[in-house]
C-alpha cells in the first residue's frame, strides 16, 4: 500500500503517475471551503509492480485550496464514472498556483491553492482489475484511428 505526499513538482509527478487511470464517481469529490480542503476517493490502477493487474481504493487530499472550478462537468450525474489522466501544477504567484486534475472526455477540475500540498494514501487491500489501461504511444496511430 502506498502513502505519498507532494510539496513540489517532482513529488506531484510521482503522485500523478500513480493516480493515472484511477476511476471514480463524479460524486466522490468534495470541497470544504472552511477547511480549505479538496478530497476525492478513487479506484487507482496499481502501476507499482503487481504480477496481475490490480486496483486499490485510494484517497487524494489537497490542502490550502482557495477555490475550485470545473470544466465540462456540469452535465455529470454523481454516479457517472470519470477516469483521471493527470495532475499538474502551475505557479501563479509563488508559492501559490493552480492544480489541474484532467479527466477523460475533457472534464477538468482546477484548484486555486496557496501552495502545493497533496497527500495520497491507499485505503485498503488490492483486488483484481478487469484489464490494463492502454494509451497510444504514437500520435500518428491515434490520428489514424480517429479517422476510421
Amino acid at each position: 500500500m502506498l502513502k505519498l505526499s507532494a510539496l513540489d513538482l517532482e513529488d506531484l509527478a510521482v503522485i500523478s503517475a500513480q493516480m493515472q487511470d484511477a476511476v471514480l464517481l463524479a460524486g466522490d469529490m468534495r470541497y470544504d471551503p472552511k477547511r480549505k480542503q479538496f478530497v476525492l476517493i478513487a479506484n487507482r490502477f496499481a502501476w507499482d509492480g503487481a504480477d496481475t493487474p490490480q486496483r486499490r481504493r485510494t484517497g487524494l487530499h489537497f490542502g490550502r485550496v482557495l477555490s475550485v472550478k470545473t470544466l465540462n462537468m456540469r452535465h455529470l450525474e454523481k454516479d457517472e464514472v470519470l477516469s483521471l489522466l493527470s495532475i499538474t501544477f502551475a505557479e501563479t504567484d509563488a508559492p501559490s498556483g493552480e492544480l489541474l486534475l484532467t479527466f477523460s472526455e475533457g472534464a477538468t477540475v482546477r484548484l486555486a491553492v496557496e501552495c502545493l500540498e497533496c497527500q495520497m494514501g491507499d485505503l485498503g487491500p488490492a483486488w483484481a482489475a478487469q484489464g490494463v489501461p492502454q494509451h497510444p504511444l504514437d500520435d500518428d496511430d491515434s490520428e489514424e484511428d480517429a479517422s476510421l
